[in-house]
């Protein structure tokens, strides 16, 4: 029996917005423990088509009890039984699980479909490559929006383009206000140095610069992180000495750069040494921000996609 999108085995459930079990919609065989393989080849034959991915064995009350891919069916013997050559630990979600963490899962799992089950273990159906690469496409563009400060729905993130000046105005500037409230600190902070900066107006001239490889560097971070760290298992720990390291050894190589081209214009030592010496800082203080403000984010259950980026700029 062949399985044709979107039928759930269970009707009752609720199908909600960006969950596995609204994703459904590739082909499957159907078929039971005792069927053997060749009887599984007669089906496909008979069915003439070729857009299925994945052979479910289920049980008499519809519960996944293993899964084969086609290339798997295929090569192995006729006379073998599903039930002897199924994988009982192939990969599954449940139906309520979001739409990212089941293409992450795929990723992870290195299959091209993922069976998709109910409380109980019941087949509710199959997502198959073509959706999984819709799924990650769709989260990839939803958070280029939030990394921007688009605080949207993903549906209106993809069509920001397309709306009228005060809607998007109004859906971009949460952030951009705080980013706003950030930058009169730093004014503020800067001021208070206003004696030094009139007696060696020269370090007034790299602070934009400064500024700009800082951010640069926060935003790379930033955009590693986001989608990082709902795949990574490492240990934040780890991962933060990884950013101090990456951040020393960009911060060495600019100020190596940038030293010699400052001594030779300024034919200032000191004032070399001390720009130099603040690019290598703000390196190393970008990189582990553009990770540490992520991780922050979503352990206080907010998507690190929205506010990472115009936090990071502003610190």
């Amino acid at each position: 029996m062949i399985l044709s999108p979107p039928v759930p085995m269970t009707p009752d459930l609720p199908l909600h917005r960006e969950t596995a079990a609204a994703r459904v919609a590739a082909r499957s065989v159907l078929a039971r423990p005792g069927d053997t393989v060749e009887t599984v080849r007669e089906r496909l034959r008979e069915d003439a088509r070729t857009d299925w991915e994945l052979v479910c064995v289920i049980g008499d009350d519809g519960r996944l009890l293993g899964t084969l891919t086609a290339a798997e069916l295929f090569v192995m013997s006729a006379d073998a039984a599903l039930d002897s050559v199924a994988h009982r630990d192939f990969p599954r979600v449940l139906s309520d699980v979001d739409q990212e963490q089941l293409a992450s899962m795929a990723l992870n799992r290195s299959v091209a479909a993922m069976p998709v089950v109910d409380a109980v273990g019941r087949l509710v159906g199959v997502v198959g490559s073509p959706t999984l690469m819709e799924i990650l496409r769709q989260e990839h563009v939803e958070d280029l929006h939030r990394l921007a400060g688009i605080t949207r729905e993903s549906a209106d993130a993809r069509t920001a383009l397309e709306e009228p000046p005060l809607r998007s105005a109004r859906h971009r500037l949460p952030w951009l206000i705080v980013g706003l409230g950030g930058s009169m600190v730093a004014t503020f902070i800067v001021a208070r140095f206003e004696t030094v900066l009139a007696a060696k107006p020269a370090i007034a001239f790299f602070v934009p610069g400064l500024v700009y490889l800082a951010d640069a560097i926060g935003t790379q971070s930033e955009a590693v992180a986001v989608r990082g760290l709902s795949l990574s298992h490492v240990g934040i720990g780890r991962l933060i000495g990884n950013e101090l390291r990456t951040g020393l050894l960009i911060g060495v190589v600019l100020a190596l750069l940038a030293f010699p081209m400052i001594w030779l214009v300024f034919d200032e030592l000191r004032l070399a040494a001390a720009v130099t010496l603040a690019l290598a800082g703000a390196s190393i203080v970008a990189s582990v921000l553009g990770l540490v403000l992520p991780w922050l984010l979503a352990r206080f259950g907010t998507d690190p996609a929205y506010g990472s980026g115009p936090l990071a700029t502003i610190v």
